[in-house]
C-alpha cells in the first residue's frame, strides 16, 4: 500500500480530516489537497484596450468632469462613513433623503451614540435592511471613540475593523474623504469594466485589482467616480446610451449601437442630496 504521509505544509484542519480517512480515499484527498495548496494565482484578464486608448478614454472622462463628486450627500469623513455603509442595498437618493435630518443633529460619533440605536433606526427606516444598519451604524460609533479617539481613521486595514465596514466601503472613504488612489467596485464599476473589455473580471476582486492595474496612475485619484458615473447615467444596465458617450468610438462592446462619440463638453456640476 502506498505511503499515505501528508505534505509538511497541509494546514493542520486538512491533517485532521484526512487522518480520519482510509487506502485510497486518503491518498486522493492528501493529493487534492495537495494541487490546491500548489495552485497559483490565477492571472489577471488582459484589457482589450492598448495604453494609448486607456489615457484617451479617462482624458475624454476628465474633461467631462473636472472634479467629480460621489452622489452620497455627507458634510465630514464620519458621516461619509455612515452614509455608505447605509447604502448597501439601496439607492444614494434615499441614503440622502434618510440622513438629511439625522446628519443635522447627529455628525460625529458621539453624537451619534448619544442618539441611541433606536432614534437612528427611526431616522433611516425607509432604507433596505434598517434594523441591522442601525446596529452598525451606533456599534460603528462606539468602535470610533473606544479605538480611534473619535476620528476616522485613514488607512483601509483600520477601517475594515469597523462594524458594517468592508473593503469597498473602506476603498469609497479612502477615495472621497482622504483623496486615496483607490477603486470601489459596485454593480456599475463590475458591468462597465466587463462590458466594454476595460479591467475584465470574474469578481469584485479581480476588477479592482485590473483597474488599478491598467488606468495610468495621474487619473486614478478620479477613476472611481469617474466610471460609477458612467455606469449610472451613461453605459446602463439594461440598455447602454451610446448617443452620449463620450468614448463611443473605442468602445469595445458588442452592445454598442454607435460609433460616433458624444460631443465633449463638461458638464454642469452634479446636484447632491
Amino acid at each position: 500500500m502506498p505511503s499515505l504521509a501528508l505534505p509538511s505544509f497541509i494546514l493542520p484542519e486538512y491533517r485532521g480530516r484526512m487522518g480520519k480517512l482510509k487506502g485510497k480515499t486518503a491518498t486522493k484527498a492528501a493529493d487534492a489537497a495537495t494541487k490546491r495548496m500548489k495552485a497559483p494565482a490565477r492571472r489577471l484578464p488582459r484589457s482589450r484596450y492598448a495604453k494609448a486608448e486607456i489615457e484617451e478614454i479617462f482624458r475624454r472622462l476628465s474633461v467631462q468632469r473636472p472634479v467629480p463628486k460621489g452622489e452620497l450627500a455627507h458634510t465630514n469623513a464620519f458621516t461619509l462613513l455612515v452614509a455608505v455603509v447605509l447604502s448597501a442595498q439601496a439607492t444614494d437618493a434615499g441614503v440622502n433623503k434618510a440622513t438629511r435630518k439625522l446628519f443635522a443633529i447627529a455628525d460625529t460619533p458621539e453624537a451619534m451614540l448619544a442618539l441611541g440605536e433606536e432614534t437612528v433606526r427611526e431616522h433611516i427606516r425607509t432604507i433596505g435592511l434598517y434594523r441591522n444598519k442601525a446596529k452598525n451604524v451606533i456599534a460603528l460609533s462606539e468602535r470610533l471613540i473606544a479605538d480611534f479617539g473619535g476620528v476616522v481613521p485613514r488607512t483601509r486595514e483600520d477601517l475594515v475593523t469597523l462594524p458594517g465596514v468592508g473593503r469597498k466601503t473602506a476603498n469609497v472613504v479612502l477615495s472621497m474623504a482622504f483623496g486615496e488612489a483607490t477603486v470601489a467596485v459596485d454593480t456599475h464599476i463590475f458591468r462597465l469594466a466587463n462590458r466594454i473589455g476595460l479591467a475584465p473580471g470574474k469578481t469584485v476582486d479581480e476588477v479592482e485589482a485590473n483597474v488599478m492595474r491598467v488606468v495610468p496612475d495621474h487619473y486614478l485619484p478620479h477613476t472611481h467616480r469617474w466610471l460609477i458615473l458612467h455606469g449610472r447615467y451613461v453605459c446602463k444596465a439594461r440598455k447602454p446610451d451610446c448617443p452620449a458617450c463620450v468614448i463611443a468610438d473605442l468602445c469595445k462592446a458588442k452592445e454598442k449601437t454607435t460609433d460616433v462619440p458624444a460631443p465633449l463638453i463638461e458638464l454642469p456640476e452634479q446636484t447632491i442630496g
